[in-house]
């Protein structure tokens, strides 16, 4: 089998820099971790907040910091960096070859959907708060086996909130349009964030509201049959 991952990220309508942050690290004892960080607001002040939490992270998990730990010291910089009036959500997503887990670490109040072969369809949408502003704020944490079937989705509110502003009377529903796309057969990582943004912008009439960023993880039986590892990406400029 293998894991796919994927991202697709796009800036407020008419805001140059996006506040939402992405990185992604090889873990030490095996696996990648991905860090998605949505700084407060938008534009060039959110970007900062953002990459000050995500470099932090990431930094923790390539020295083989737990992904819990990592998300706690990373709040834990921010409030005292900024002094406890700044706030950003956290999501860390990783794939842990060692313990044969995806684990998903939130700070964040938008859930990730989840879909196994076992358990079906469902959110993890425990209440968790934004780091950097509660001084005791700790991750939701929860680990799902690696196995065939299993897809997973985390993203920024821009995406929920997507229609909310444009006169449309309502928000996009990216849980319904998940169901709708993985039941249709429709598994690939890079198919799901480009499907979730692509009608996201649609509800914002091709002008969104706030930065949106999209990350999916899905497992699949290999098409290589192989033990090479396999990345690759594409990055739009103007």
């Amino acid at each position: 089998m293998e894991v796919q991952f994927a991202v697709a990220k796009i800036s407020k309508w008419a805001v140059r820099e996006s506040g939402d942050t992405l990185e992604m690290i090889e873990r030490p004892h095996g696996g990648m971790s991905m860090v998605l960080v949505d700084g407060q607001t938008s534009g060039r002040n959110a970007k900062a907040i953002s990459n000050v939490v995500a470099r932090k992270a990431i930094q923790l998990l390539g020295e083989g910091v737990r992904d819990g730990a990592a998300a706690r010291a990373a709040h834990d910089y921010l409030y005292t960096f900024r002094g406890g009036k700044v706030s950003a959500t956290l999501n860390i997503l990783s794939v842990d070859t060692r313990t044969r887990t995806i684990v998903i670490s939130r700070n964040n109040e938008t859930p990730v959907l989840v879909r196994t072969e076992a358990d079906g369809f469902y959110q993890l949408d425990a209440e968790s708060r934004a780091v950097g502003v509660h001084r005791n704020t700790k991750p939701v944490i929860a680990e799902v086996p690696i196995a065939v079937g299993t897809v997973i989705v985390a993203f920024t509110d821009g995406l929920r909130h997507a229609g909310s502003l444009s006169g449309k009377g309502r928000s996009y529903d990216p849980c319904a349009a998940f169901q709708a796309m993985v039941s249709s057969g429709r598994c690939g990582a890079a198919e799901i964030c480009d499907r979730l943004l692509a009608e996201a912008m649609v509800m914002d009439d091709g002008r969104p509201r706030d930065d949106i960023s999209v990350i999916a993880i899905s497992v699949l039986d290999s098409v290589y049959g192989d033990e090479v590892r396999r990345q690759s990406g594409r990055l739009t400029l103007e």
